[in-house]
C-alpha cells in the first residue's frame, strides 16, 4: 500500500488532492473547492453557511482564482470545442475560408492571385488561425487535449479568467510564430492555446501541492513530440507550442497567486493587459521588419 499517496476528493475519489475544506476537513479537488475568507470550503459547507440578501452576496462562492463558481464548470471548454469543430466543418465545405483565416506573415501565391497576411494589416489571423485545423486527426488530438487539460483548469479559474488564458495563450503563440518563422509559411491549429492551458496547469498543480512528476512528464512528452520529427505527419510549429506554454505559465502565475480579492484581481487583469501589449509589440516589430 502506498502510504505517501494523497487522499481522493470526497466527491471525486479518483482525483488526488492535498487541499481540505477548512470547516469539515474533507479533501476537495479544484472543481469542488470554493474560496473562503480563510482557505477553501466544500460546496456543502458553503451552502450551510450562506445567508440571504447582502450576506449571501458577500459570501458568494468563488473559484480558486477568485472567479464566480458556475453551475457547469466546463461550459467554456465545451463551447471552445464546439467552435473549433464548426470552423473545421466550415473549412471542409468552403476551403477558401481556411486561406483567409490561417496565420500568414506576408503573402502566398494561390490560384487567382496572392493572399495577403499580417504584415499588410490582417491582424485577425493571429486569433482566427487558433480555431483552424488541417485534418480530422489534427482537430481530434487538439480537442481531446483541450477537454482533458481545460476542464479542470476552467473549474479552478472560473469562466472569464479561463477564457482569457486560452485566448491570450493563442495570441502569444501566434506572435511567436509570426516573429520566428518565414513570413510565407501558413500556420494553423489550437495547439498553442492548449499548451498555454498546460502551462497554467503546471502552476495550478504547484499551488495545490499535487505530485508534480505526472504534470512535468506530460509537459516533457508534449515538447518531445514537438521537436522530434516523425515521418509522414503534419509539420509541427514548435514556435507556437513554446510561445503558448510560456504565455500560459505567466498567466497561470498571475491568476493563481494568493492575495486579497481587489489586489489579486488587479494583478490578474494587469498581467493579461501586459501579455497583450507584449504580443502586440512582437507583432509590430516583426511587421516593421517585413515592410
Amino acid at each position: 500500500m502506498d502510504t505517501d499517496r494523497l487522499p481522493g476528493c470526497y466527491r471525486h475519489p479518483d482525483r488526488d488532492t492535498g487541499i481540505r475544506c477548512t470547516r469539515c476537513e474533507r479533501p476537495i479537488c479544484p472543481e469542488c473547492m470554493i474560496s473562503a475568507s480563510v482557505g477553501f470550503q466544500c460546496p456543502e459547507c458553503v451552502r450551510e453557511g450562506s445567508g440571504t440578501g447582502h450576506r449571501q452576496a458577500a459570501n458568494a462562492p468563488r473559484t480558486l482564482a477568485g472567479g464566480a463558481v458556475a453551475d457547469d464548470p466546463h461550459l467554456v471548454t465545451k463551447v471552445l470545442i464546439g467552435i473549433n469543430a464548426a470552423v473545421f466543418l466550415a473549412g471542409l465545405l468552403f476551403p477558401p475560408l481556411v486561406v483567409q483565416l490561417e496565420l500568414l506573415g506576408r503573402y502566398v501565391d494561390y490560384i487567382g492571385g496572392p493572399v495577403e497576411g499580417i504584415s499588410t494589416g490582417q491582424y485577425h489571423r493571429l486569433l482566427t488561425s487558433v480555431f483552424l485545423h488541417a485534418e480530422w486527426w489534427h482537430i481530434a488530438g487538439n480537442m481531446l487535449a483541450l477537454w482533458v487539460i481545460g476542464g479542470p483548469l476552467e473549474a479552478a479559474l472560473g469562466r472569464v479568467r479561463y477564457l482569457a488564458v486560452y485566448l491570450l495563450s493563442g495570441l502569444g503563440a501566434s506572435a511567436f510564430v509570426y516573429l520566428l518563422t518565414e513570413p510565407n509559411t501558413p500556420t494553423l491549429g489550437a495547439s498553442g492555446a492548449v499548451f498555454g492551458l498546460l502551462g497554467a496547469t503546471v502552476v495550478l498543480a504547484r499551488r495545490l501541492r499535487y505530485e508534480m512528476r505526472p504534470v512535468i512528464t506530460m509537459v516533457v512528452l508534449m515538447l518531445v513530440l514537438t521537436f522530434v520529427p516523425f515521418g509522414g505527419r503534419l509539420s509541427v510549429s514548435w514556435q507556437a507550442h513554446v510561445g503558448g506554454l510560456l504565455t500560459g505559465l505567466l498567466l497561470g502565475l498571475a491568476m493563481l497567486a494568493p492575495g486579497p480579492g481587489g489586489k489579486r484581481a488587479f494583478a490578474q487583469w494587469g498581467t493579461c493587459a501586459l501579455v497583450f501589449l507584449l504580443a502586440a509589440g512582437l507583432v509590430l516589430a516583426r511587421t516593421a521588419e517585413l515592410t
